[in-house]
């Protein structure tokens, strides 16, 4: 009876000791996809040659900081307060980012974050930078480098864009500014605490952005901009925003369509590809598997 109840004693003890170690490996995943790194599954080709169809993704959320918010409340549609945990860095050019969709589905002229849709794009424009595109490629003022995918085969066929199927009318869809994919811009990425002039121009460019951060509707009344009743010449941004654009530029609703990306709903950076298969076959792609992002 004596080593019958041994036996019971040392199961015992050595189930508490795997529940224990099964309960910290719980503890420590939830803390790092909270806190540090989290994954995604690519589901089109807008990031192409990049990313693809089947790729699954590692995302840093350390560099700026992850987020936190009441997730229920997001998930119900409700406006919801988003506070960011110090991070080690800042977002680049040319950096690639997940971040949830910034505008409803069907809708942009007015900016909700959708905590059940992730995007993935690359930055093209940093709070404070101001961006043209000229002939389809982007351009960035005081910026030597290279930005974005910019493949010469889709800057080819924008001279025949109908054809190709490209959709060639840009934000902020004003005839008198007459933006395109092809001739865009200068565009003032707003950054916290910059102020802009309140003209006709700027209401179009910015009013989804100032509707969000005031909680107010921007309109313009014979020829004055009007924040809720009152009448405002000029406005400082309280947000940082960036453009980003698919490196598939012929097949990525981006920037260029929808406008500018608050940073408070940008999730991470991506780092690496740590698994891939294809989307036919489920076959894994080797030669894809940990590869690192550039």
């Amino acid at each position: 009876m004596d080593k019958f109840l041994a036996v019971i004693k040392k199961l015992l003890t050595l189930f508490v000791k795997l529940f224990t170690g099964v309960c910290y490996l719980v503890l420590l995943f939830f803390f790092v996809q909270v806190f540090c790194y989290t994954s995604f599954r690519i589901p089109s080709e807008s990031m192409d040659p990049v990313l693809v169809n089947g790729d699954y993704i590692l995302v840093n959320k350390m560099i700026k900081g992850a987020r936190l918010f009441d997730v229920f409340a997001a998930v119900e549609g409700k406006d919801v307060d988003i506070y960011r945990i110090p991070g080690f860095g800042d977002f680049k050019r040319n950096d690639v980012l997940v971040f949830n969709f910034p505008y409803p589905e069907n809708r942009w002229d007015s900016i909700s974050m959708d905590v059940m849709r992730y995007y993935v794009k690359r930055c093209i424009a940093l709070p404070g930078d101001t961006l043209e595109i000229r002939g389809g490629r982007y351009k960035v003022r005081g910026c030597g480098e290279r930005l974005g995918n910019q493949d010469e085969r889709y800057i080819e066929k924008l001279e025949h864009a109908e054809q190709y199927g490209i959709a060639v009318d840009a934000f902020p869809y004003d005839e008198q500014q007459g933006w395109t994919v092809c001739e865009f811009g200068p565009l003032a990425i707003p950054e916290k605490g910059r102020k802009v002039v309140m003209n006709r121009t700027n209401f179009f460019l910015y009013r989804q952005l100032i509707d969000w951060e005031q909680k107010k509707k921007l309109s313009l009344k014979d020829g004055r901009i009007l924040l809720g009743d009152s009448a405002i010449t000029q406005y400082r941004f309280e947000k940082d925003y960036y453009f980003v654009a698919g490196d598939n530029m012929a097949n990525s609703q981006d920037s260029r369509y929808w406008g500018m990306l608050p940073e408070e709903y940008i999730v991470g950076k991506v780092v690496r590809i740590w698994y891939s298969e294809d989307k036919f076959t489920e076959k894994p792609r080797w030669d894809r598997i940990m590869k690192k992002i550039k």
